[in-house]
């Protein structure tokens, strides 16, 4: 089983990675790539209400005002030992770590997204959870659920019928269903309130389509984000990717694909919007 430490280990990859994209020679880095043995996909998920943040490796900036809402594309990682350090916007290097993880591995051929969110009493957690990006029959898609909001437990309904009962954080529940548009929406559980939704989720042939439920109850900013993982019919027609932009090419030298992180699209939807937020890499 893949275990939250080392899903905390991936996001300190994805980080620490680009890092040593500026730093290390085109040559040795593809030295370094070619020594690998196994490679982990990572996405990364801000969903912490109002906490627009930086994140360091080895105390220099790589992620500057990362912003609550957005999801960065998928990176292949080699595997490794990489540190992670992540601040409120505008802090530096030095300022108080509201996520940190050091020395840690990134595990090889896991495919995980990593979620910034508050648990159910509002604190803020880190929450990996691994993909499931097992084949599809033909005509079939995947939906998955995630329960990160600060919120007590909830009903995931289609068509006005409860079909996950009493999800709560940071739990999933998912399904495999016929590829088409349903009609969801998310309720106190053993009630018809509505706490988001209804909205028309599409389910693609051959996708794992992830929503996420995140923000807070309390303060009345509970919002939805989707990602979708391709690539899954039984007879593969590519490689897993993610909404908001394009997953690292094998093609491309190993460290240069950590640059794409850095300049990587998200999308979120929020209350019924499409909302694009674009990450940043520090100048």
């Amino acid at each position: 089983m893949f275990h939250r430490r080392s899903a905390a280990a991936a996001v300190a990859g994805v980080i620490a990675l680009a890092a040593a994209t500026a730093a290390v020679p085109a040559e040795a880095s593809g030295e370094a790539a070619s020594r690998s043995t196994a490679n982990a996909t990572v996405s990364v998920l801000h969903a912490v209400p109002g906490a627009t943040v930086d994140v360091y490796a080895d105390g220099k900036a790589l992620l500057t005002n990362f912003k609550p809402g957005t999801l960065t594309d998928p990176l292949k990682l080699p595997e490794g030992s990489y540190d992670l350090k992540v601040t409120a916007a505008g802090a530096g290097a030095s300022g108080a770590a509201i996520i940190q993880a050091n020395g840690v591995e990134v595990p090889g051929g896991a495919n995980v997204t990593v979620v910034a969110h508050l648990d159910a009493a509002g604190k803020p957690k880190l929450t990996p959870f691994v993909n499931d990006v097992s084949k599809l029959g033909a005509g079939q898609a995947r939906i998955t659920v995630r329960h990160t909001a600060a919120a007590p437990a909830v009903d995931i309904r289609v068509g006005g019928k409860p079909v996950f009962k009493g999800l709560t954080n940071p739990n999933e529940a998912k399904a495999d269903l016929p590829a088409g548009t349903i009609k969801a929406d998310v309720t106190l559980a053993g009630t018809s309130t509505v706490a988001l939704g209804p909205a028309d989720v599409p389910l693609e042939e051959g996708t794992n389509t992830i929503v996420y439920a995140w923000g807070s109850a309390s303060a009345k900013n509970l919002k939805l984000a989707v990602q979708t993982i391709d690539g899954l019919h039984s007879n593969p027609a590519g490689v897993p990717g993610g909404t908001g932009g394009q997953a690292a090419r094998e093609s491309l030298p190993g460290w240069a694909a950590g640059l794409m992180l850095l300049a990587a699209l998200g999308v979120a939807v929020s209350a019924g919007r499409l909302v694009v937020g674009r990450v940043h890499p520090a100048k």
